[in-house]
């Protein structure tokens, strides 16, 4: 008789404090990375002009648009579909519907402060520092060596907000762009879920 051994994830599931701990702390770490890097750089950041209504309502448009890019890719990317699923259950399955909340927005500002913010400016704000910020953005998403299509498709979504940085001047794109997409993509996905465990009872 042959025994069958079930694969075990490459990281440890974790729990809902675990989660929120690791997110808390990965945003303090960013932000202090950044705050570090803007007082010895020689370097300015983009501008951050939250009252400009019609860069508010890019960033929302363009946080859909990520979203449904995103959606595409997952429907017809097998390989990314299988490292999203293994991604978001390892980071959203233990989280409750309110957490996503804090899911947004500690990524969405840490994230974009450091790559879009202080990387972009710090690399010449060119297609060199498009490409080295967006590559890091997406390194820090890996999380297994089955994890490289969520890596690329991360590093897409990274030059896709560098360039939103670029051509609008005002760091406030990508940050509600990233926010939205986290919100959106997590929302849908938690709801996917619910509805799974409804159908196994």
């Amino acid at each position: 008789m042959v025994e069958q051994h079930k694969q075990e994830p490459e990281i440890p599931y974790l729990t809902r404090i675990q989660v929120l701990g690791a997110m808390g702390a990965t945003a303090i770490i960013l932000l202090i990375v950044a705050k570090v890097s803007l007082h010895f750089g020689n370097f300015s950041l983009f501008s951050w002009d939250y009252l400009n209504q019609r860069e508010l309502l890019l960033g929302v448009g363009l946080g859909f648009v990520i979203t449904a890019l995103s959606g595409l890719t997952y429907r017809l990317w097998t390989a990314y579909r299988k490292s999203a699923d293994y991604y978001l259950e390892v980071v959203l399955k233990p989280l409750a519907l309110p957490d996503l909340i804090w899911l947004g927005l500690l990524p969405g500002l840490s994230e974009e402060l450091l790559f879009r913010g202080v990387m972009l400016s710090a690399l010449g704000s060119d297609l060199t520092a498009v490409i080295v910020s967006s590559l890091c953005f997406g390194i820090l998403h890996f999380s297994g060596s089955q994890q490289w299509p969520y890596v690329i498709w991360a590093t897409i979504v990274g030059m896709i907000l560098a360039y939103s940085a670029l051509l609008t001047g005002n760091l406030l794109v990508p940050i509600v762009a990233h926010i939205i997409t986290n919100w959106i993509s997590s929302y849908f996905w938690k709801m996917w879920q619910l509805r799974q465990l409804k159908n196994k009872f």
